[in-house]
């Protein structure tokens, strides 16, 4: 399957820019002055396969902050949209309805994201969570016509205190991401190891 990339993006070593992400809950100062960051990119409001991984996040939040990581997720649906499927989770979700962010850190959208087959069973689960959660009342219809899209691919940035990117990984599918254990051995090497020289970032 072919896995050439159509965007430039980041890779360890390199700088991103200041910036102030608006989340629903806030303003997030990227990067953040005292902890790690995790910036991950989902897709829509009410993605199964995002819902699916987010509640893995949520699930051991606990043991991220205690690592000094700060988790913020970014959709490519409005703030509106994006309130009543994410509610339950205890991180910053940030809006991103012109996919500013996507473009700016290289992350694309592929066919890919729902052909490849070892995205069919995350889908049959997300799927499969959703229907169970819209039969107890715990959330709303997910639209037929996302903003954005559906073949957006996921993407992960562990973000130092500087600026500068310790570790990326951009999936190949929709379900190719970080998990947990991912992000936390992520911190520890970069923290024991250090993150090798800085490049300048290639920005948009």
């Amino acid at each position: 399957m072919n896995t050439l990339r159509t965007r430039p993006g980041f890779e360890p070593g390199q700088l991103v820019e200041s910036r102030q992400l608006s989340a629903l809950d806030g303003m997030v100062a990227l990067p953040d002055p005292t902890r790690l960051i995790h910036l991950q990119f989902r897709r829509f409001a009410g993605c199964p396969v995002c819902d699916l991984h987010l509640h893995s996040i949520a699930k051991r939040h606990d043991e991220i902050v205690s690592a000094g990581i700060r988790e913020v997720a970014v959709f490519h649906t409005a703030a509106n949209g994006l309130r009543p499927f994410t509610a339950e989770l205890p991180f910053a979700i940030v809006a991103d309805p012109d996919k500013a962010l996507y473009a700016a850190f290289g992350v694309e959208s592929s066919p890919r994201a729902l052909l490849d087959p070892r995205a069919w069973l995350p889908i049959l689960r997300g799927v499969t969570r959703s229907m169970g959660r819209l039969a107890r009342g715990r959330q709303p219809v997910t639209s037929f016509h996302p903003e954005g899209g559906k073949l957006g691919l996921p993407a992960d940035f562990l973000i130092g205190t500087d600026g500068r990117i310790l570790a990326c990984k951009y999936g190949k599918h929709i379900y190719d991401q970080w998990s947990v254990d991912d992000l936390l051995s992520h911190a520890r090497h970069c923290r024991i190891d250090g993150p090798g020289p800085i490049r300048p970032a290639r920005l948009p």
